[in-house]
């Protein structure tokens, strides 16, 4: 029997806090933390993409920034290749960062606007791969502008003469003219058009497929991360509410919370749209500052018991490398 192989990334109760004052407006006021990650765990794996949705605030972002140490972790474990990288130096980072790569959410913020888009694609060889030549940095940019659907002739053009969607290219292209194992994408699609999404969403799967590369995929849309994703991580205010694979989550997920998120989901049959029942949340997100009690989720439960809000409930396992956040999952909620 062959043997699974090792995780190329390993998470493991992470938390990013940040303190804040609770007034901002006075400087004496008591300093609160904003749990932004709390004990968030997960395993990712070569060639594998874990798609992660959840409400805005729910930390989808700072977990990324924080597997780039672009937000440093306050406690936790984060192995990369076995490597333990929480409270590494600045030049065990450096080491790694030519193997993981990020495309951010908004396409014309994250490029420097006087730099043209071979510069801008090229920046991360020059940084990391001093060896290459100029002649062989321009034919890799060339090459790479190819492959995302750019052309040669748009070299020397600036970011602000590109749209939206060709923009996204050039930061894809940008994050993989290092050959890199992991490309982490916080919410890459979102300030786009949806026929530019479906585009940007299509090819990022071609290059994953071509490429062998590992994706952390962050999306509002279950829609785009059905599309995309093998495993699908759900998150509220911080905390991991179910992991589980993409035929799992999307024909029978198991927290209430997932169950809320996919009912939302639009059908595209008007007729169809106009019959189904409704799953509305009650309430609004809490505040961060002060979450609640055992499952930040159970004063929005519908399920919701008195355990919930006294006890954290832990990530239970179906026997099949899914898990839930609830008490009652084995229950069937």
């Amino acid at each position: 029997m062959a043997e699974h192989p090792p995780p190329l990334l390993q998470v493991r109760d992470l938390q990013v806090h940040f303190p804040v004052h609770t007034n901002g407006a006075w400087p004496w006021a008591p300093w609160g933390t904003v749990k932004a990650v709390d004990s968030v765990s997960f395993d990712l794996y070569a060639g594998q993409t874990l798609g992660v949705v959840g409400e805005s605030g729910c930390g989808k972002s700072t977990l990324a920034r924080a597997l780039l140490n672009l937000h440093p972790a306050t406690a936790g474990s984060i192995l990369w290749n076995g490597k333990q990288m929480v409270g590494a130096s600045k030049a065990q980072w450096m080491a790694v960062r030519k193997d993981i790569q990020m495309v951010f959410q908004d396409p014309l913020a994250s490029l420097n606007p006087r730099m043209t888009a071979g510069q801008i694609i090229g920046e991360p060889l020059r940084i990391h791969r001093p060896d290459v030549t100029a002649a062989d940095r321009a034919q890799k940019v060339r090459t790479l502008m190819d492959r995302v659907g750019l052309t040669a002739q748009q070299v020397n053009r600036y970011p602000h003469e590109f749209s939206g969607g060709q923009c996204q290219r050039i930061g894809i292209a940008r994050a993989l003219i290092l050959e890199p194992q992991l490309v982490v994408c916080d919410e890459p699609v979102s300030a786009l058009d949806v026929s530019i999404q479906a585009q940007i969403v299509n090819l990022l799967a071609e290059l994953q497929k071509d490429l062998g590369l590992a994706l952390l995929f962050i999306a509002h849309d279950l829609a785009v991360v059905r599309h995309i994703s093998q495993r699908v991580m759900v998150m509220y205010l911080g905390r991991t509410m179910e992991i589980a694979s993409r035929e799992a989550l999307y024909s029978a997920a198991r927290h209430p919370y997932s169950q809320a998120l996919l009912a939302a989901i639009p059908i595209l049959d008007p007729e169809l749209e106009r019959q189904r029942s409704r799953q509305l949340l009650a309430g609004e997100l809490p505040s961060p500052l002060n979450p609640p009690s055992g499952c930040v989720f159970h004063t929005r439960c519908p399920i919701a018991q008195a355990q919930c809000s006294a006890a954290v409930p832990p990530l239970q396992s179906d026997g099949q490398g899914n898990q839930t956040a609830c008490h009652f999952a084995q229950a069937g909620v």
